[in-house]
């Protein structure tokens, strides 16, 4: 009987250490590039995204709300020609005080802190 407390004691142990990553929060405040993507991250939980290649600048850009739990970066952009807010997904994988990287649907994007 000991022996199976034991190993189910070992088996919880190891199940909690497989948890999702956390990253400190106030590593992401800032202004980030990835080629001609840009995003700006506000302490206030609000945010900013453009595309030079768009030929879109900062002053242009399009606002979203923002929250990081764990690994999950979730953007909450509201759509200007509606009312409706399209939430988008990103697992991040580093983020660092000068490299920011997350996935979604299979691509990878690097970012650097401006």
């Amino acid at each position: 009987m000991k022996k199976i407390i034991s190993l189910l004691f070992l088996s919880f142990i190891l199940f909690a250490g497989c948890g999702k990553k956390e990253f400190d929060e106030t590593l992401l405040y800032g202004k980030w590039k990835c080629g001609t993507l840009y995003e700006k991250y506000v302490s206030s939980g609000t945010g900013y995204t453009w595309d030079t290649a768009d030929d879109v600048d900062e002053s242009e850009a399009q606002s979203f709300t923002w929250e990081l739990d764990g690994e999950k970066l979730t953007q909450y952009h509201q759509m200007e020609a509606s009312s409706a807010v399209v939430p988008k997904q990103y697992t991040v994988t580093t983020l660092t005080e000068t490299t920011l990287s997350y996935t979604s649907n299979g691509k990878t994007y690097t970012f650097t802190k401006q």
